[in-house]
């Protein structure tokens, strides 16, 4: 069971609900968000199904768990989350476009590339600091370096960014300078750092793991929103599967699935999933057609001389066809960008 709080629940009111739930013999499972408290019930519930829950001041509605996803669900919510970035409006309907280098290499790369991608019209900037690579002597990023350029740039830019973070010892750090913080594939189901995402306030991207099922992405979502955090955005970013013509195989029918299973917004991320120039718009348009709330694309302005995933990242120019293409696109289908 799940029992959902007022907007403008006062503490005790809470604390009248969790009290009752223990006194039954439940075990209440406090998730206090931005905006409403949510309180998942586990534990021995035969006492509590008699209870009427709904008059107890400040409770909003109750509804039973059939699934095993607790929060996440739309049994749990049914309208979409709406995450809010820098004055975008994720999920909802809208159309969102992440763009930017795959990593921060310097100051002036950096700057070109935001420089396009806004004149190209992305409404917010992407850029690691932190990079997990496969190998240990690859380019790792600039660290604190990189962090402090890209508030650099939102700052010359008006561009809010997304950030990836690695280490659970550096989530507070990232955290103090990105707008948004992003969980990469490779720690999709590093639960401790999941766990302390969920304890700060900045938005999270979620990406699925290469190896994960649709199942094991909402359950790590539900280990950041059951700390707290439920500004969560979820990135599909291509699955390993046999097939070697592409460095991942896009699951496209993640995204109506996913919509379909959980109210949170859902990306698609078409440059990791291809690992090729060529395959990115027309990837991108796909994930729009399929009704994504958003799409993450690497540009760099020199992909030749990119330190990290060049053959992916598009130059400017092929961003800026890309992004007169899903202008053209969203208008057919009556979506706006955010």
């Amino acid at each position: 069971m799940i029992i959902v709080m007022r907007t403008d629940a006062a503490p005790e009111e809470i604390t009248l609900v969790t009290g009752r739930l223990e006194e039954l013999g439940a075990t209440p499972r406090v998730s206090a968000g931005s905006t409403r408290t949510v309180i998942g019930v586990i534990g021995d519930l035969d006492g509590t199904r008699d209870v009427a829950w709904d008059t107890l001041p400040g409770v909003e509605r109750t509804m039973p768990v059939t699934g095993p996803l607790r929060f996440v669900s739309r049994e749990a919510q049914v309208e979409d989350t709406i995450v809010e970035v820098g004055g975008h409006r994720i999920g909802g309907g809208t159309l969102t476009v992440i763009a930017g280098p795959c990593a921060v290499e310097n100051r002036d790369q950096l700057l070109e590339a935001g420089r396009a991608v806004k004149d190209a019209g992305a409404q917010i900037l992407r850029g690691d600091a932190f990079k997990p690579r496969t190998s240990p002597y690859a380019f790792q990023g600039l660290g604190k370096e990189g962090l402090r350029l890209l508030a650099e740039a939102r700052d010359e830019l008006g561009m809010p960014f997304v950030a990836e973070v690695i280490d659970p010892r550096d989530v507070d750090l990232v955290s103090s300078y990105a707008d948004v913080v992003r969980i990469g594939s490779r720690n999709m189901a590093n639960f401790p750092l999941l766990q302390e995402v969920g304890r700060q306030d900045k938005p999270v991207q979620l990406k699925r793991g290469f190896t994960s099922t649709i199942d094991e992405w909402l359950n790590a979502a539900e280990y950041i929103y059951n700390e707290g955090n439920h500004q969560i955005i979820l990135v599909e970013r291509g699955i390993r599967t046999f097939e070697t013509a592409a460095r991942n195989t896009l699951d496209i029918t993640a995204v109506p699935i996913v919509q379909a299973l959980s109210h949170l917004p859902v990306f698609v991320d078409p440059s990791h999933a291809s690992g090729k120039r060529s395959l990115v718009p027309p990837l991108a348009k796909a994930a729009i057609a399929a009704g994504a709330d958003g799409i993450m694309v690497d540009v760099h302005p020199h992909p030749e001389q990119a330190l990290v995933d060049g053959r992916q990242a598009l130059p400017p120019e092929e961003f800026g066809d890309l992004m007169r293409d899903v202008r053209r696109l969203a208008e057919a289908m009556g979506r706006q960008l955010s």
